[in-house]
C-alpha cells in the first residue's frame, strides 16, 4: 500500500510538473600559515595559525526551486582551527553561520546566525584584505561580525539600488530591547563603482547604553587596480567617541595580487588614543583554488592605546606582524 500511494504521488506531482528541484553543496577553506608578532618591547611570539588569510572553515548550502520564482535556502557553516583540529567561534557546531530563508522577486528573508549588513560592507567593499592577514581593517575598525536569532530582509536591485534591513533578538523575557541589534545597509553599485552606507547598533544587557557604528564604504576597480575607501563614525557603551578612516588598493600583476591599506583612528575621548596602521600583503595564485600568501602590518600606538596586529582569526600580541602562508578553497 505505501508503493502504490508513493507512486501516485509521485506521477502526480511529475504530471503538474510541480516536482522542485533541489541541490546541496559542499564547501570550504583550509587556510594554515606562519605568524611572527613582535610588542613594542621588542618580544615576540612566533606561531603556526589557523585562518590566517581566510578563516577555515567547512559548509552545506542547499537551495530548493519551490515553483513561481521562489526557492528556500539553507547555510550551515562551521569553523575550525586546522592548526591544532579544534572547533572555532568557541566550540560551537555552525559557528560561522547557521540560516535558512526563503528567496524570491519580492526579495529574501533569512533566519538564524548571520554576518551583519555593517560586517559585510567593511569586508567586501571597504578593506582590500578582505579582513584577513596582518593587514585587516579588524585590528582598528569595528567589525559587529555576527549576530544571533537574526532576521534580514534583503531587497530586490531597483535602479542599481538595494538594501538590507536586519534585527537581531535579544531574547530577554519581559524586554524586547536587551540585547537587541538593529542594522543595515543601502547598496549603489553600478560596473565597478560600488558604494555601501550602513550602520549597526547593539544594546547591552540591560538596554541602558548601546554601541553605535556606520560606515560608508566604497570601491572602484579601474581595470588596472582597485581602490577601497572607508569612513567610520563610532559610538561605544560609555557614549565616547571615534572615528575610523581606511584607504587601500589591491592591483593584480598575472598570478599575483598586491594590496597594501592605510587606517587612521581618532579617538575623540579626553584619553585621545588614537592610533594608526600601515600594511602591505601578497597573494600568489597556485591555481584556482589554491594560493600563496604573505603580509605584514604594523600599529603606531599613542597616549596608552592598546591595538595589536591580528589577522582573519587571530587577535594578535604585537604592534606588528609578520604572515607566511598557504589557502585552499574547495
Amino acid at each position: 500500500m505505501k508503493k502504490v500511494l508513493f507512486t501516485l504521488l509521485t506521477l502526480g506531482a511529475a504530471s503538474t510538473g510541480a516536482m522542485a528541484q533541489s541541490s546541496v553543496t559542499i564547501y570550504g577553506v583550509a587556510d594554515a600559515g606562519l605568524v611572527f608578532d613582535k610588542d613594542a618591547a621588542g618580544d615576540r611570539l612566533n606561531r603556526v595559525a589557523s585562518g590566517v588569510a581566510s578563516g577555515s572553515r567547512i559548509g552545506f548550502k542547499g537551495k530548493e526551486d519551490l515553483g513561481g520564482g521562489l526557492a528556500a535556502t539553507f547555510v550551515l557553516e562551521s569553523g575550525f582551527n586546522i592548526d591544532t583540529g579544534t572547533s572555532g567561534q568557541g566550540g560551537l557546531l555552525f559557528g560561522r553561520q547557521a540560516y535558512v530563508g526563503l528567496t524570491g522577486s519580492a526579495g529574501a528573508v533569512t533566519l538564524g546566525r548571520q554576518y551583519s549588513p555593517y560586517y559585510l560592507a567593511l569586508r567586501d567593499v571597504a578593506d582590500p584584505f578582505v579582513i584577513g592577514l596582518a593587514g585587516t581593517a579588524s585590528n582598528l575598525m569595528v567589525t559587529n561580525i555576527r549576530v544571533d536569532n537574526m532576521v534580514q530582509y534583503t531587497t530586490p536591485t531597483w535602479s542599481k539600488l538595494s538594501a538590507d534591513l536586519a534585527y537581531g533578538f535579544g531574547e530577554v523575557a519581559g524586554d524586547n530591547a536587551k540585547n537587541r541589534s538593529m542594522g543595515g545597509a543601502v547598496h549603489y553599485i553600478d560596473g565597478p563603482l560600488n558604494v555601501t552606507l550602513t550602520h549597526h547598533r547593539k544594546e547591552n544587557a540591560l538596554a541602558t547604553q548601546q554601541t553605535r557604528n556606520t560606515l560608508l564604504a566604497t570601491r572602484y576597480d579601474f581595470g588596472v587596480l582597485q581602490g577601497n575607501f572607508g569612513y567610520a563614525d563610532n559610538r561605544a557603551l560609555d557614549n565616547s567617541k571615534s572615528n575610523d578612516i581606511l584607504v587601500g588598493f589591491s592591483a593584480p600583476f598575472g598570478a599575483t595580487k598586491l594590496v597594501a591599506s592605510y587606517i587612521r583612528h581618532n579617538d575623540k575621548s579626553n584619553a585621545n588614543r588614537d592610533a594608526q596602521q600601515w600594511a602591505i600583503g601578497a597573494f600568489y595564485a597556485l591555481s584556482k583554488r589554491s594560493d600563496l600568501y604573505t603580509g605584514y602590518g604594523h600599529i603606531s600606538n599613542k597616549n596608552g592605546a592598546t591595538f595589536v596586529v591580528g589577522n582573519a582569526t587571530d587577535n594578535g600580541t604585537g604592534n606588528s606582524g609578520f604572515n607566511l602562508g598557504m589557502r585552499h578553497t574547495f
